[in-house]
């Protein structure tokens, strides 16, 4: 034939040339295409739960016999029949279809019994076909029950040899309790496993009250239940999908956290489902390789037929929760499965809501009912109809022998019988059948009470056929028949809803010292990093030399990293940020620019740190330079903007210098640069709002500010600590600072002067704290107050820290130790007396070597310095009351 195009007209007879649009043809051949997949091979049915290549294989065991009481079948031969007679695709996606019947871990109820290697959770494949063998299982029966009654439909198979059935009768609700996955073209199915007997229960609910609400069906049927446990953390997915069609629901692997000795272990005794528990593990190895998570020391499995147990090692001093928390935002621990209810009804996908699936399995176990119920209402017709015409016969046994001995043939007998006495042929054929047993009296009677039984059954069935209620109740019969043979407890288990998890839930909420500097450079270090030392020592480097000269260390605090601060500034304005959202750094680095964290207008600078977990009541203390004071109620400071807030009226040329809490009822101490210290109560400030600009607490003198701010509440034992910049300090019970009123010069509190410089701060300290000094080099010491000795308030006070030339402390601050922390500081104080002062630098040397720090003359000195009075013990006290400065 030439390529030319010919004209139909050349053609000849029979041939034509019908012009198509390319566009119509594509659409017309892979809208084919996508239904014969969707139909054919990804989706199940809604009725009977199963893809057309499982429903084939448990029909094909089915017509073998290898029900759940018979002797397991090599695999190979289930293949084979699958393949020669209903299913003309290859042996690798039959055989891989029978592994996840088959395996306990892919379906909440399997439904075949294998032998042999079927894989395992770890993602091992299942042996070849050849040395597996397979039964059905128990439950499988239940989606087989009645099959040979006519109570589905059947079609030819693919070679028209054979028939096979169009749907299984199925009483087993198969897609909620065993689920189904696939994907089709333009569309995928996700149907998660739920309880058989909640299952059951919600499909009972239905029938017993077809208006249920959803809130009283979802009570019923709470959330999936997956074959290998897990948490399901909140159900508002769930719910979602079970009205809509479409949702969502996270699951979260089951993890205890257990003490071994000294550490903490992780055990995860349940993964999510669908999760690869060898994959998982490598994946954990990997994110501790790459230090994406932090704190592992070991993994080891430890899983075994008993079930899955998976051992993660802690590092010491490292804190499980968080730990875990990051393995959940890293790892399959946590994972989120998509649910959407799309499956077949008539062939044809639709998405269903939870009840409307329940509704049409019920619809279909009612229709197989009601043809089961035809199909044996039609036998027990037949087999009553027999009887009948067997004690018609028994009753005229003598004239019957007669007429069948005078018949010459079968044929004429039968004809003869069905002439003379009116039989049937299915009854005439049933009496020259009978044997001569049948003559007895016994045998009779026998067939009487038969017929009176099945008289009963066609009763029964015929009021079932009429009566949709009798029709329900037999529903419901067979399906709590169904809960006991078959239902078990809940595995997975359910609890609240997780939010997603934040950076504040994978960071440890371990003591950090927050440190700040004049221009503004703040950063987070470690508690740990500043180890207990003698009084005299020359401290650790916090901070590396700054290279510009002004730029000196201001104002340290201890906090936990959950925590909130709050940003005081010079100009009178409040900031918030979390202790985490501080970069952490290491103990000789500068930190990072507070102007790049918190939004600071030109010319503001952070003053005072304050921890906003620690104002939940009382009151906060605000003292300026020129030494005015203001107290605001806590709460007022409860939300703070990004933004900032107000916090205190400045007056010209004034700045604030210093926050606290307090209760209402303590004392309160400022300490000025010039030597002065006065001690008023509280009570004399009243309560002001924040835009208040506060009264006089302390009268100033010359060129001297405030620099120091103390609240003590009643009763409390602990003594003051006032420091200079020279590096002299003194320890004072605050009992020597007689209460005076508010607004007074005060009294001496340390001699100023060439050997101690001017007062740089005050802290409360007692035997349980410690204390912490920053010089201006950036070093801080960390000092136990058992070694600064409690003086008389007249002393000159005693050398805190051995400066370099040029170098000044510049802030003091105290903190109470936790009872771990007092052990060790005890613990290393012990150790360093035992062992002299070469065994002190050692020791500190070598715990800074393994912590890779640097160490600026770790010598000791001897405690040369003795307590000196005054020529001028007391000083004149300005007692006098001002007005309140409004």
């Amino acid at each position: 034939m030439s390529e030319e195009l010919k004209k139909p007209s050349e053609l000849g007879a029979g041939h034509s040339i019908v012009p198509l649009s390319i566009e119509r043809e594509l659409k017309s051949s892979f809208l084919d295409y996508a239904m014969s997949v969707i139909v054919s091979r990804a989706l199940p049915d809604v009725r009977d739960g199963l893809k057309p290549v499982h429903r084939r294989i448990l029909y094909a065991m089915h017509t073998l016999g290898l029900v759940n009481e018979k002797a397991y079948r090599k695999s190979a031969t289930v293949v084979g029949e699958v393949i020669g007679n209903y299913h003309p695709h290859g042996d690798a996606p039959i055989y891989q279809a029978m592994v996840g019947l088959a395996q306990d871990f892919s379906k909440r109820y399997p439904l075949l019994d294998g032998q042999g290697n079927w894989g395992s959770i770890d993602g091992d494949n299942a042996a070849a076909h050849r040395y597996t063998e397979v039964r059905m299982a128990r439950i499988s029966r239940e989606l087989l029950a009645d099959i040979d009654k006519q109570t589905v439909q059947f079609q030819s198979n693919y070679d028209e040899s054979k028939l096979e059935p169009t749907l299984l009768p199925s009483k087993l609700p198969t897609l909620l309790v065993n689920g189904s996955n696939g994907i089709a073209v333009g569309m995928a199915t996700s149907i998660p496993p739920h309880n058989l007997g909640e299952v059951v229960d919600g499909c009972l609910a239905i029938l017993k009250n077809p208006l249920i609400s959803d809130e009283e069906l979802f009570s019923i049927i709470p959330a999936p239940d997956f074959p290998t446990g897990g948490i399901i953390c909140g159900r508002a997915g769930v719910i979602k999908a079970y009205k809509t069609g479409h949702g969502n629901v996270v699951v979260r692997a089951v993890v205890d956290i257990e003490e071994s000795g000294s550490k903490s272990v992780l055990i995860i005794k349940e993964i999510p489902f669908q999760v690869n528990k060898a994959d998982l593990i490598e994946k954990i190895a990997d994110l501790v390789k790459e230090k994406v998570v932090d704190g592992i020391t070991n993994i080891r499995d430890e899983s075994n037929r008993d079930g899955i147990r998976v051992v993660i090692d802690i590092r010491r001093g490292d804190i499980p929760q968080v730990v875990l928390n990051q393995l959940y935002k890293h790892t399959s621990l946590q994972v989120s499965h998509s649910i959407m209810l799309l499956a077949l009804l008539d062939n044809s996908p639709h998405i269903f809501t939870l009840r409307e699936m329940i509704e049409q399995f019920l619809i279909h176990r009612q229709e197989v009912i009601r043809r089961r119920s035809e199909f044996d209402l039609e036998k027990n017709r037949q087999r009553e109809h027999l009887l009948i015409g067997l004690i018609k016969a028994l009753e005229s046994i003598d004239e019957i022998v007669a007429l069948i001995r005078a018949s010459k043939t079968g044929q004429d007998a039968s004809d003869a019988l069905r002439q003379s006495f009116g039989f049937s042929e299915v009854q005439a054929k049933a009496i020259l059948d009978m044997r001569l047993q049948r003559l007895t009296s016994l045998e009779l009677d026998k067939i009487n009470g038969e017929v009176a039984d099945i008289r009963k059954v066609i009763s029964y069935l015929e009021l079932l056929l009429r009566d949709s209620e009798v029709l329900t109740q037999e529903v419901i019969t067979e399906l709590e028949a169904l809960k006991a043979a078959y239902a078990d407890k809940r595995r997975s288990k359910i609890e609240g809803s997780i939010n997603a998890l934040g950076e504040i839930d994978l960071i440890p909420n371990d003591e950090v010292v927050v440190t700040l500097t004049s221009k503004g450079y703040v950063k987070r270090v470690g508690l740990d990093v500043y180890s207990v030392q003698h009084r005299g020592g020359k401290g650790k480097r916090a901070i590396a030399a700054l290279d510009d000269v002004d730029d000196v260390l201001k104002d340290v605090f201890v906090a936990r990293n959950h925590d909130d601060l709050l940003f005081f500034t010079n100009l009178g304005r409040v900031y918030s940020l979390s202790v985490y959202e501080i970069p952490e750094a290491s103990r000789t680095a500068r930190g990072r620019a507070v102007v790049n964290l918190i939004p600071l207008t030109p010319g503001e600078s952070v003053v005072k740190l304050l921890c906003a977990a620690e104002l939940q009541s009382g009151y906060v203390v605000m003292v300026t330079r020129k030494g005015v004071i203001k107290k605001t109620e806590s709460v007022a400071f409860s939300k703070v903007r990004k933004t900032g807030i107000h916090a205190i009226n400045l007056n010209e040329g004034d700045e604030l210098a210093f926050c606290s809490q307090s209760t209402g009822v303590d004392d309160v101490v400022l300490a000025t640069s010039s030597g002065q210290g006065i001690r008023f109560k509280e009570e004399e400030v009243r309560p002001m709002g924040r835009h208040s600009a506060g009264v006089r607490g302390v009268r100033i003198r010359g060129n001297a500010i405030v620099v120091g701010l103390e609240v003590i509440p009643p009763q409390d034992q602990r003594d003051l600590l006032f420091v200079t910049s020279a590096g002299f300090g003194k320890r004072v019970r605050v009992e020597d600072f007689r209460v005076a009123h508010r607004g007074g010069l005060g009294v001496r509190t340390i001699p100023v002067g060439k050997r101690n410089g001017d007062v740089i701060g005050v802290a409360l300290v007692s035997n349980e704290s410690s204390i912490l000094l920053i010089e201006q080099s950036g070093k801080i010491i960390r000092l136990s107050p058992q070694e600064v000795r409690t003086m008389r308030r007249g002393a000159q006070g005693v050398r805190l820290i051995r400066l370099d030339a040029g170098q000044k402390v510049f802030a003091v601050a105290s903190f109470d130790e936790g009872v771990a922390d007092e052990e060790a500081a005890s613990a290393d104080l012990e150790t360093l007396t035992q062992t002299g002062e070469g065994a002190d630098a050692s020791l500190i040397l070598n715990e800074l070597a393994a912590d890779n720090l640097h160490v600026i003359d770790e010598d000791v000195l001897d405690d040369g310095d003795e307590e000196e009075l005054f020529d001028d013990e007391e000083l004149v006290e300005d007692d006098l009351d001002e007005e309140e400065d409004e």
